[in-house]
């Protein structure tokens, strides 16, 4: 029997990309998106779509338990997201919100049916998107460094927990990748990386079934540097223009 991945967010950029090598390679592929619109129409027969946000937990639940009794469930990708730089100092709260229940509430919405299944079948992977901003907060990202925080805490704490069900999980940290969620942004992307190279890039982290995936290394090596520096070194080099993610 073909294995399946039930992949959030999928409708466009990472998730797409992901979706498109998985069902190439023989996958049973269910996607699910708030706009199914956008899923170029030779994919929509290709895959099983679902239509919803990640923020309705009982649509999300139904759909992922429809998918698994059409054919089985092996791995979840909570991949749906979404970023808002801030052009003002001052945080917005209605943004930040919408922010968390999308990155942070929607991987809980997501984890939360799958991890039944995979308790009662024994097996099962867990994936969650996060980002390198999830390792240090970045000036005009408050709201987005906190929730890929989160998904990464979630991950690695979850990844110990599950265990012992035979259930493995992997957190994802990107760097830039050329995403219509990235074309948003107005501040330099270093070392950015076409959507496709980091799709396959993270199907191979996937499949060796890695706890933590933090990538390109020129990003893993900078976050790396940067946590381990002193506070008043880290906050005068987060002030410099480069730097500058709310310009």
């Amino acid at each position: 029997m073909n294995k399946s991945i039930f992949i959030t967010g999928a409708t466009t950029g990472i998730g797409f990309e992901l979706a498109k090598l998985y069902v190439k390679e023989g996958y049973r592929v269910g996607v699910c998106g708030r706009d199914l619109t956008k899923l170029p129409d030779p994919y929509r027969s290709r895959f099983e779509c679902y239509e919803l946000s990640v923020t309705d937990e009982q649509a999300l639940k139904e759909a992922i338990v429809d998918f698994h009794h059409k054919g089985g469930l092996d791995i979840v990708m909570a991949n749906a997201g979404i970023s808002h730089g801030s052009k003002s100092k001052l945080p917005d709260f209605k943004v930040t919100k919408q922010i968390i229940d999308i990155n942070i509430y929607g991987v809980l919405n997501t984890f939360a049916p799958a991890i039944s299944i995979f308790a009662q079948q024994g097996h099962g992977h867990l994936v969650g998107t996060a980002s390198v901003a999830g390792f240090v907060g970045l000036p005009g990202a408050s709201a987005y460094s906190a929730s890929k925080a989160a998904v990464i805490s979630l991950c690695e704490s979850y990844a110990l927990d599950l265990k012992h069900l035979g259930i493995k999980v992997t957190a994802i940290c990107p760097g830039f990748i050329d995403t219509p969620l990235t074309k948003k942004n107005d501040h330099d992307m270093p070392f950015l990386m076409s959507v496709d190279k980091g799709a396959r890039k993270i199907k191979k982290a996937i499949d060796k079934g890695r706890n933590l995936y933090v990538f390109p290394w020129q990003m893993a090596l900078v976050m790396h540097i940067l946590r381990r520096l002193p506070r008043f070194m880290y906050r005068f080099i987060m002030t410099l223009p480069f730097a500058n993610y709310s310009k």
